[in-house]
């Protein structure tokens, strides 16, 4: 199965409130940037990164993909994953100017396009590849009707209809208002709405620093938080560390950290209870795996952050055994072959081959344009 070809994409997926806030970040679309690598026996491997849609920063991650990582792959045997993800990842000319970020990134999109090829050689879908899944179900939960763009009244409404019509047990609620008393106002509320049954997680997306944190643990412990994602800026390993001691509250984090070893330090150092690892972020599935079993190894749970908006972490997920559920935002599910679907709160099994990236026909056409 040898490389033929590495074709660059950009789509730009509009998102259906038409824009979304959270306490750092406010968007209309999402973007699905990466690669399409074709191979001399007729397959199609599909890779991308999850990005906000900047098209000026977009073009950096396929200018990556195209400038340095193509001429690489070219000729080479697409089942020598490991062996080309190392030949990628330690190509000095490329590791010089970066071992995170923009470099890191365009791998995520070529290495998830080589389990796709994988996958779709074996004839499997990527969990069964990988070795089978390991769960009777795989829960889902609802980070899309939490967002603090939603006024409070319409955010009732849509915990309701997501616990009550589509049978979601766990939400999940952004927070980092300037004042956090705004913030406790409108979890009080959903709390009393959803009762004691329903898990209630909060995402804080880096904004607070350690004292406010602290001040606003203490007053929502009482209100049982499932967790607290991204209390704090993303690189700060003991400030993260502080509050994992200080609060009854589980720390979560993980979309911003980009390499193994960086969640080695995060772990090593207590500063996180619930593990994030994004294929999108990482250098894709392969260093997922990596932070995974490092995780379990320490018996922390992984629930992936959904930077391609669960189409890969589904398998993954439902194959690696520290993971027993997964976010879901359904943002972009009409533009793939087979896209996600969540029946009464829980994940269905994919069964398509490959890692569930392959666009449908005509999706580029609509929301993207091809770069070669």
């Amino acid at each position: 199965m040898r490389i033929v070809a590495v074709e660059p994409f950009i789509a730009h997926c509009p998102i259906q409130q038409g824009s979304i806030r959270d306490s750092t970040h406010s968007i209309t679309h999402w973007g699905v940037v990466g690669c399409v690598i074709r191979t001399d026996d007729g397959l199609e491997g599909w890779g991308f990164t999850g990005t906000h849609a900047h098209l000026p920063s977009d073009r950096l991650v396929t200018s990556c993909i195209r400038d340095c990582y193509a001429d690489l792959l070219i000729g080479e045997d697409a089942m020598d994953g490991d062996r080309l993800w190392r030949k990628l990842a330690r190509y000095p000319a490329v590791q010089w100017v970066g071992r995170a970020g923009i470099t890191h990134i365009a791998l995520a999109a070529v290495d998830i396009a080589l389990w796709d090829l994988r996958a779709k050689k074996a004839g499997v879908p990527l969990w069964k590849l990988l070795g089978g899944a390991t769960k009777p179900k795989l829960e889902a939960y609802n980070t899309d009707i939490g967002w603090l763009s939603i006024p409070l009244p319409e955010m009732l409404d849509l915990c309701r209809s997501a616990i009550e019509r589509d049978g979601f047990r766990r939400i999940k609620i952004k927070v980092g208002h300037d004042d956090p008393a705004v913030d406790l106002k409108r979890l009080e509320a959903v709390r009393k709405l959803i009762g004691p049954s329903v898990t209630m997680a909060i995402d804080g997306n880096g904004k607070w620093d350690l004292p406010t944190c602290l001040r606003f643990c203490r007053a929502a412990e009482a209100l049982d938080v499932f967790w607290f994602e991204e209390p704090l800026w993303y690189d700060d390993v003991a400030g993260h560390a502080a509050l994992a001691r200080a609060t009854s509250i589980p720390v979560a984090l993980g979309e911003q950290i980009y390499t193994a070893e960086a969640f080695e330090h995060f772990m090593g150092q207590g500063a996180v209870h619930y593990v994030q690892p994004d294929v999108t972020r990482l250098a894709g599935i392969t260093e997922y795996i990596r932070v995974a079993d490092a995780a379990h190894g320490r018996r922390l749970p992984v629930c992936a952050h959904a930077g391609d908006m669960t189409q890969v972490h589904v398998h993954l997920a439902w194959w690696h055994p520290a993971s027993t559920m997964l976010e879901y935002i359904p943002w972009i599910r009409e533009w793939f072959a087979e896209p996600i679907a969540v029946e009464g709160g829980n994940y269905k099994l994919p069964q398509m081959p490959g890692a569930g990236t392959t666009m449908r026909a005509g999706a580029l056409d609509k929301v993207g344009r091809p770069l070669g």
